[in-house]
């Protein structure tokens, strides 16, 4: 089975059901099917191979959906693209993919132009009328045959490249084949008891691999209604679940605590959604327990996992939220967990511990990083780089993480990229980035900054100068000046040493 077939079933098994609705625009599965075989044959025609690497930079839509699966079913490779990165961090991904082919927004053309310079990349499709010289409109890549391509696409066959940040700063892509993803919407249809005619509301962005893989793809195979929206918005996401009458939402934690902040939230009828899933970035036990009486329902699953996983890890369910709030959870179907000690020893209950999974799930490998994937899976185990516990029950915690990422709004910031960026700055001498408690976004950007001697830092020009640099997310949000940063005898900085004296400054 491949992910391409899972529509092409469903188009004969349920040909007149509501499949995609879209901005006011709307497809049944046959339509949604015909649709995707005009694109993949298009590309088939435009010269676009089996194995290619096909980028795609776009807001939620259904032309994002009608892409994924028109290089799903051609043997081509997609890399989805964070629509929030810089020219220069896109031109990175699309460079280290080895893309030829880029499907775009309008609104990115830019972006895509100055990050196609000194690639490989061949052509760039753009949904809407083209404003840049050379660059083709999506229609125009269509072709009249809607007939189903004809690719011989085997489980094998990789299927997505999945960019999340590394060890070292950079981004790493985790490469998928068909197979490792088949089993992921298995396994999460299993454990959150998704059912055939799901109605699915969309508004996590889809470049991620929770809304993608978990929801997106095993929604199709089920034959479930999916509707879209291009950005979040807090009462139109309420509004959908209205009028949609949606069953399963998931959102990452910033998402439900705007849900709870609409004034009439309580007003809204939200009582046809069975399950709420959360994940990418911890979720304060208050916060869920207010999202469980403004969706009057208990049925809320944390999903705990990683990009690298597929994304897999641990799940608390429904009767975990009773007696375990707070805590991770424990392994999904398919899928062994342990707490590990630096020698890989498993760890006792409580003791803190690396958190390592084992699956069919995980990643093949880090695409062209060698290195680093044999750095990270060892005899068939994805060390994740999270701390962890776990207790008697078998119920794991994170704790912290190796990594000094930081998770905001559930997007991941890694702390030497921005560092990096701050030393270019002239007024800079020595930074730190540490990630500190926010209620809305899970964790806010925090930069320590020691100035250079006799210059003074104007916070909104630093923060200005990273925006030209960095993602928005990724530009720190509150600014502390220091005269100097802990260290220890060999030069690290100890960040658990400001990230105590930070909380503390919070709380006085």
């Amino acid at each position: 089975m491949n992910i391409g077939n899972l529509l092409s079933l469903n188009a004969r098994k349920f040909p007149e059901l509501l499949a995609i609705e879209c901005e006011g625009r709307s497809y049944t599965y046959r339509q949604f099917n015909e649709e995707v075989n005009k694109l993949a044959n298009g590309l088939l025609e435009k010269g676009v191979n089996k194995g290619e690497k096909v980028a795609l930079m776009m807001k939620n839509s259904d032309h994002f959906v009608f892409s994924f699966f028109a290089i799903a079913k051609i043997g081509a490779v997609a890399v989805p693209v964070n629509f929030r990165l810089t020219s220069s961090e896109v031109q990175y991904i699309l460079k280290q993919a080895d893309a030829l082919v880029v499907v775009c927004d309008l609104e990115f053309e830019g972006i895509i132009a100055a990050a196609s310079e000194s690639s490989e990349v061949r052509m760039v499709i753009t949904i809407g009328d083209p404003s840049k010289e050379n660059f083709l409109s999506y229609e125009s890549a269509l072709s009249v045959n809607d007939n189903e391509p004809n690719v011989t696409v085997t489980e094998q066959d990789d299927l997505e490249i999945l960019y999340t940040s590394g060890t070292t700063g950079r981004p790493k892509g985790a490469l998928f084949d068909h197979n490792r993803i088949f089993k992921v919407g298995i396994t999460v249809t299993i454990n959150m008891g998704l059912r055939p005619h799901e109605r699915i509301l969309h508004v996590a962005p889809l470049f991620h691999s929770a809304q993608l893989n978990l929801f997106l793809i095993s929604g199709v195979a089920l034959g479930a209604t999916h509707i879209i929206h291009r950005d979040f918005h807090p009462v139109k996401t309420l509004q959908a679940i209205q009028e949609h009458k949606i069953t399963h939402f998931f959102g990452v934690p910033a998402m439900f605590n705007f849900l709870l902040q609409v004034p009439n939230a309580a007003e809204y009828d939200l009582t046809s959604i069975r399950r709420c899933g959360y994940g990418a970035a911890p979720m304060a036990p208050e916060l869920v327990k207010k999202s469980i009486q403004l969706f009057k329902t208990d049925q809320f699953y944390n999903l705990c996992g990683l990009t690298e996983g597929g994304p897999g890890g641990i799940l608390l369910d429904p009767e975990g939220h009773e007696r375990h709030l707070g805590k991770g959870g424990k392994p999904i179907f398919l899928t062994e967990t342990r707490v590990v000690d630096d020698k890989g020893m498993d760890v006792k209950p409580g003791v803190v511990g690396e958190f390592i999974i084992k699956s069919e799930m995980v990643m093949k490998e880090y695409y062209k990083k060698p290195e680093e994937t044999s750095n990270t899976i060892k005899d068939g185990w994805l060390y994740t780089g999270d701390l962890a516990t776990m207790d008697a029950e078998g119920y794991i915690t994170l704790v912290d993480r190796k990594k000094d990422m930081i998770i905001t709004g559930g997007e991941n910031v890694y702390s030497v990229e921005v560092e990096g960026v701050l030393f270019e700055h002239p007024a800079v001498m020595d930074a730190a980035i540490i990630g500190l408690p926010d209620e809305i976004w899970g964790e806010a950007v925090c930069a320590i900054i020691v100035p250079k001697e006799g210059v003074v830092i104007n916070e909104e020009e630093l923060k200005s100068f990273c925006r030209q640099k960095l993602a928005g997310y990724k530009v720190p949000r509150k600014i502390v000046i220091e005269e100097q940063l802990p260290r220890n005898a060999s030069g690290k900085i100890l960040k658990y040493q400001l990230r105590q004296k930070m909380n503390q400054m919070m709380l006085n």
